[in-house]
Parts: C-alpha cells; structure tokens; sequence
C-alpha cells in the first residue's frame, strides 16, 4: 500500500537537541560552560531519554518539560556547575528555541506537495512543542502535532503509536515513521509502521526483537522513500 502519512519524532529528529548548548557556549562571557557544553548536551539527551524509559516502566508519569529540567541538572552536576542558576535558566530557554536541522523545511514542502499527511508524534507536552514549531518556522507544514500527555506514557508504549491512526483514521501500513532514535524506529517497526531510522552520528543497531527498515544519514531522502 502507498504511504499516505508521514511521522516524525520531533526532538532529536526535526529539532537539534545540541543546539541549546551549543548556542549558550558560543556567548560571551561563558568560557567555562564552553569548555564543558559537549559532554553536558550529551549527558542532557541521555538523561532525558533515561528518564522517560524508567518512568514508563514504572508508571511514575510526569510531563517532557519536568524530565529535561531533570536531566539538564544531572548533566550540570556532573561538570561541577551545578551552582550556575543563571546558566541552567538560559539553557531551558534555549531548549524552548531549539534550531530544526536544515534540510527539515524543505523535506516537509516536498511531502505536502506529493499529497502526504504530515505530523509530530513526540514525547514532549504541547507547550514545548508548539514552542519549537514556531521557533522553527514549519507550522504550516504539519497536519498535527501530537503529544504523549494525551496518553500519559512515554514512548515506546503502543498507546503512544495508537495515537497516529486515531488522528488520521489510517492503517499501519499508511504510515512512515521517522525518528533519530533507533529504539524509537525498532519500536515503531515493531507496532507495524514502515520505519526509517536519521542515524546522523552512525551508531550500530538496537538489537531489539523488530529493527528499522531504512536507516538514513539525514531527512533529504524521506520524500522519496514516502513515495516509492
């Protein structure tokens, strides 16, 4: 069957995780996070995913925002600049203002004029996320932006990719979903979507029971493969 709907993750995927950090380390005056912001804008990303997953599991739900704040702090102690109130208060607004990566405008323009239904479908709660699609410009390129709160679990919960066919009355097999992470796609692939994987830093395969079924380098080519 055609794919008719394409789904995107947003954090990571869409939206540059690192640009927070990297953006705060460039201004004046912060030498000392600009010695740090990498292994920081590492430790963020894998703190909040961390979080997510064990509050999953767990069934302890809180919001997106509350988790990033989390792991933001944990990343900040582990460099020893836990004390920098100022600094923690500009890297949550940067988050807020987070860069898309530059192919993404063009990638969605071309979907939407082959006729394809395009969306969010993300952890993050409805604030963050309307945030980011302003700050990126590409709000008149989705359908729908789509929140786990309306489900109250994290992903890789199936409630999460039920989501998709309750919004657009399709099957599983109308659906191309793309993320950054691969325990996203694998997960995805596993639900029953067509997936492919943004592999931007070249990391080995989860080995998880269902895997991705196209790993890519960037988001150029998903026009093509939602068309093939």
């Amino acid at each position: 069957m055609p794919i008719t709907t394409c789904i995107f993750d947003a954090y990571g995927t869409l939206f540059d995780v690192s640009a927070a950090a990297r953006q705060a380390a460039a201004e004046p005056g912060r030498e000392t996070f600009a010695a740090h912001w990498p292994a920081i804008a590492q430790n963020w990303r894998l703190k909040q995913l961390q979080y997510t997953w064990l509050r999953a599991v767990t069934g302890d739900h809180t919001d997106f925002w509350a988790v990033t704040q989390d792991g933001l702090d944990w990343a900040l102690e582990a460099e020893g600049l836990a004390g920098d109130a100022e600094l923690r208060a500009r890297l949550l607004q940067l988050y807020r203002e987070l860069e898309a990566y530059p192919e993404v405008p063009g990638m969605l323009r071309a979907l939407k004029a082959a006729g394809k239904a395009t969306a969010i479908l993300s952890n993050g709660e409805p604030e963050m996320l309307s945030a980011a699609v302003q700050s990126a410009g590409v709000g008149t390129l989705l359908d729908a932006v789509l929140s786990v709160e309306s489900v109250g679990v994290f992903k890789p919960a199936r409630a999460v990719y039920d989501m998709v066919g309750a919004q657009f009355g399709c099957t599983n097999q109308d659906v191309l979903f793309v993320s950054s992470n691969g325990w996203d796609a694998a997960a995805a692939a596993g639900y029953g979507f067509t997936t492919a994987w943004v592999n931007r830093a070249g990391e080995p395969e989860e080995r998880l029971p269902a895997r991705p079924h196209h790993q890519l380098s960037d988001l150029a080519d998903i026009p093509r493969l939602a068309s093939a």
